[in-house]
């Protein structure tokens, strides 16, 4: 076990309710965990326990094992001379401190069931990366109310503006034409991260004014595109004639299929399924982007994402959230601002708090600090201050940085 589970039971006293003693059978109580110190020195201060009825208050040291004591040289540290109590998994052998004193050992009493520790540990491990990563972590652990909802909507609202930046950039290649920069976005959005630069390559390689022209032959459509990817499999002779067709009709040239990545993907993941299902939202999309544009009802949105592929599995829910996450909402935001209209902006972005939230490594780090996490709205707006401002340590222009830092300011005074 890693020691960072130790601390985490500890720190959250999931021992409460198991009795706990020395290793010489004397009764402990635990008053209080004390403050954790992330610097150099014993990992919990202030800490006050009651061994055999005498209360202590002083440093906890936590090991996995006793010897890791002597390993890590603490029998020789004077700054451990106040250990009032070593906590330990494993007490392979007794501890002194520099003057010679043995110091009282606990073996951490806690629940052993090992799927309920499985899911600890993944929780610690999640703790851990938090607080290396968010600055404010300790913070947010004893208030989360210091992230607040108006700060969310107010960084919502800047991940909006970005993605609008982005699609004003777009414009500016699709000289203008929303509906070209919109097929771009959607490509890129179908490849779902691990995929999204190969996929907006398929989609600028391939203009979708070459596709328009076959928008009724499905068979031309896959053909076109999956060729294009340089995907079609030896054994697709049929496809691979068709595609030598539109090749030499289009002067089109062909990408390295090495782009693609497959490595420990799963089959509904796959490229090659991927670019099957976007060549059917083509076939079956009539004006796509009015009926975005016009559509405010959330089931309206869907229901143009419902794609029915024969023999090919049809994008998932999970799926269809993220192409409304971050093609869909993103274009009627940043089409309400092109015309002005500050209401149909307000509606959009208001269409974000109806979507299911986003589950990855960033709001699971988030959610171990305490932050409540409802809908899309809030996992956009904490991806945000996570990519915008954690990882570049501009805490002092973040609304929860700049409330730590004026506490800090008014205690100096």
């Amino acid at each position: 076990m890693p020691e960072i589970v130790l601390h985490y039971i500890w720190e959250h006293c999931l021992w409460a309710g198991f009795a706990q003693q020395t290793t010489d059978g004397k009764t402990v109580e635990i008053l209080s965990v004390g403050e954790h110190n992330r610097d150099a020195g014993p990992d919990y201060s202030h800490a006050r326990v009651r061994i055999d009825g005498k209360e202590w208050i002083g440093n906890i040291e936590i090991h996995v094992s006793s010897s890791d004591w002597t390993k890590h040289r603490h029998h020789l540290d004077s700054a451990y001379d106040n250990i009032i109590l070593h906590v330990v998994r494993t007490a392979d052998k007794p501890v002194y401190n520099s003057r010679g004193e043995l110091i009282p050992q606990c073996e951490l009493n806690y629940p052993s069931d090992k799927d309920y520790l499985s899911a600890l540990f993944e929780t610690a491990q999640q703790m851990d990366s938090a607080m290396s990563r968010i600055g404010c972590a300790e913070q947010l652990l004893r208030d989360p109310q210091l992230l607040t909802e108006g700060w969310r909507k107010n960084l919502l609202r800047k991940r909006l503006e970005c993605k609008h930046a982005s699609i004003m950039r777009l414009l500016e290649i699709t000289k203008g034409s929303w509906e070209h920069a919109l097929y771009i976005s959607l490509a890129r959005n179908f490849g779902f991260h691990t995929n999204s630069v190969p996929f907006e390559e398929l989609a600028i390689n391939t203009p979708l004014s070459y596709l328009q022209k076959h928008k009724n032959n499905l068979f031309q459509l896959t053909a076109l595109l999956m060729g294009q990817a340089g995907l079609i499999a030896p054994e697709q002779k049929e496809m691979h004639k068709e595609y030598d067709f539109l090749r030499t009709k289009f002067s089109l040239t062909p990408m390295d299929a090495s782009v693609w990545k497959h490595a420990r993907m799963r089959p509904q993941n796959s490229p090659e399924l991927r670019i099957i299902q976007f060549a059917q939202l083509i076939y079956q999309s009539e004006n796509l982007l009015s009926k975005i544009l016009d559509y405010d009802d959330l089931k309206d949105l869907e229901q143009l994402f419902e794609i029915t592929c024969s023999g090919a599995k049809q994008l998932g829910k999970s799926s269809i959230d993220i192409l409304l996450i971050n093609t869909v909402i993103p274009y009627k935001y940043a089409y309400a601002l092109y015309k002005n209209n500050a209401a149909k902006a307000e509606a959009a972005m208001a269409l974000m708090e109806k979507i299911a939230p986003e589950n990855n490594t960033i709001i699971r780090q988030w959610r171990v600090l305490g932050q409540t996490v409802k809908n899309a709205a809030d996992t956009q707006a904490l991806l945000h201050l996570y990519q915008n401002y954690c990882q570049h340590h501009e805490c002092i222009n973040c609304e929860v940085g700049y409330k730590i830092f004026q506490d800090k300011q008014l205690k100096l005074f």
